[in-house]
């Protein structure tokens, strides 16, 4: 075995590593979500709340959020509305407002 084999990694091992760094990510923007809410003293409804402590416990056991695959990327730990859903969550901790965007909406 040479330099460059050792150095190589298998496609599983790119993919678990992907797939770690996706859930320390995840787990970060929530934690500091709760944080800034905290800190600004910013009321979240009990839903949101719910949503931020379920979605980080799933995230911790699961390694994702989510468990169709068709509702967010392969190697993601939040589905692509959850991840939406955080913004919104964080924007408001943070004092700001996020235009929502969508069909049929001005």
């Amino acid at each position: 075995m040479g330099i460059q084999s050792a150095k190589k990694k298998s496609l599983q091992e790119q993919r678990e590593r992907q797939r770690a760094r996706a859930k320390r990510s995840a787990l970060r923007a929530l934690k500091k979500a709760r944080a800034a809410a905290d800190e600004n003293g910013a009321k979240l409804s009990p839903w949101e709340n719910q949503f931020l402590g379920s979605v980080e416990e799933r995230v911790e056991t699961y390694g994702r959020a989510f468990g169709d695959p068709q509702k967010g990327a392969p190697g993601a730990s939040l589905s692509i509305r959850q991840t939406g859903k955080l913004k919104q969550i964080s924007a408001k901790a943070k004092g700001k407002t996020v235009r929502r965007s969508g069909f049929g909406r001005s």
